[in-house]
């Protein structure tokens, strides 16, 4: 794809949809020439001594070239595969080296879902630079961007937010996945969620799960939450909920009897853990539904 970059002029209803497009390009800097060139555009142009801030936010992907990302919070080197991350307010500058140049793949976009998604755990503990590699997802994500961009066709800002979404997706599940591809414990927190599964009303034995597959449970306690979010009493218990509101509104069993067939102590406990995860008591989701 050749050069290019787009100003974008958001209607208000693109601004209500909660995430929209300010701008996205892709520029090619050849080795030994001075960056920003003098036909960055306008509004982004920046003096790489003085740096700049941005009133949105920017994802940058470098698929060629090696440089330099600086910030508040550090120096950051630059390679092939590549992202840099701009938030909006922070003082910020990059450049590629001379005897490389780089190849930069970048949107901008702004929105209160943007506002929260960079506000999650995840993205306020990264650096301004993620190593992502060469990745087919992303270059593809942004390569239909730029057409959709291009073409400006009405509803263009929805589908094009949508990807940026998904962009974003793939960058977390990317990073997510590092730690578990090709190694052995993947496979064992694959098996321990087939069996909570399996036997969602028994109890489990986590520490003894651990043992018989040869890891230390803190160890698989730590990898289990990292790669589904949640311990795995949580995530055993959660599902425990989630087939007791089946049963409320599948069948005709009980709360009483529901509760001793999914392995609660007591029909009292059971009640409190189902509300404070569903927001209802067992017996109000039953009579919503069937009333």
């Amino acid at each position: 794809m050749e050069d290019f970059f787009k100003y974008l002029n958001p209607s208000q209803e693109d601004k209500d949809w909660g995430l929209f497009l300010n701008c996205a390009g892709k520029t090619e800097i050849e080795p030994g020439v001075l960056y920003p060139p003098n036909s960055h555009p306008s509004g982004y142009y920046f003096n790489f001594e003085q740096g700049r801030m941005l009133n949105e936010y920017q994802i940058n992907y470098i698929t060629n070239g090696e440089g330099v990302y600086e910030s508040h919070s550090g120096k950051f080197k630059v390679k092939p595969g590549s992202l840099m991350i701009t938030k909006p307010g922070r003082w910020h500058r990059y450049k590629p080296l001379k005897g490389t140049g780089w190849v930069e793949n970048y949107v901008g976009f702004s929105g209160h879902i943007a506002h929260q998604i960079f506000g999650r755990p995840w993205f306020t503990s990264k650096n301004a630079v993620i190593e992502i590699g060469h990745n087919e997802e992303i270059i593809d994500s942004y390569y239909k961007i730029f057409s959709y961009v291009m073409e400006e066709k009405p509803g263009y800002q929805q589908v094009a937010s949508g990807m940026i979404m998904k962009m974003l997706g793939f960058i977390v599940s990317h990073d997510k996945q590092k730690d578990f591809s090709g190694k052995r414990v993947e496979k064992i927190i694959q098996n321990a969620c087939f069996s909570i599964r399996e036997h969602v009303e028994s109890e489990i034995n986590f520490q003894e799960f651990a043992e018989e597959n040869n890891i230390g449970y803190s160890y698989f306690r730590k990898m289990f939450k990292k790669y589904t979010g949640l311990p795995p009493v949580q995530y055993h218990l959660d599902l425990k909920v989630l087939r007791a509101k089946e049963m409320l509104l599948y069948t005709d069993k009980s709360v009483k009897e529901i509760s001793y067939a999914l392995g609660f102590q007591s029909i009292y406990y059971f009640s409190r853990v189902f509300k404070n995860k569903l927001g209802l008591s067992p017996s109000e989701i039953r009579k919503s539904v069937r009333s």
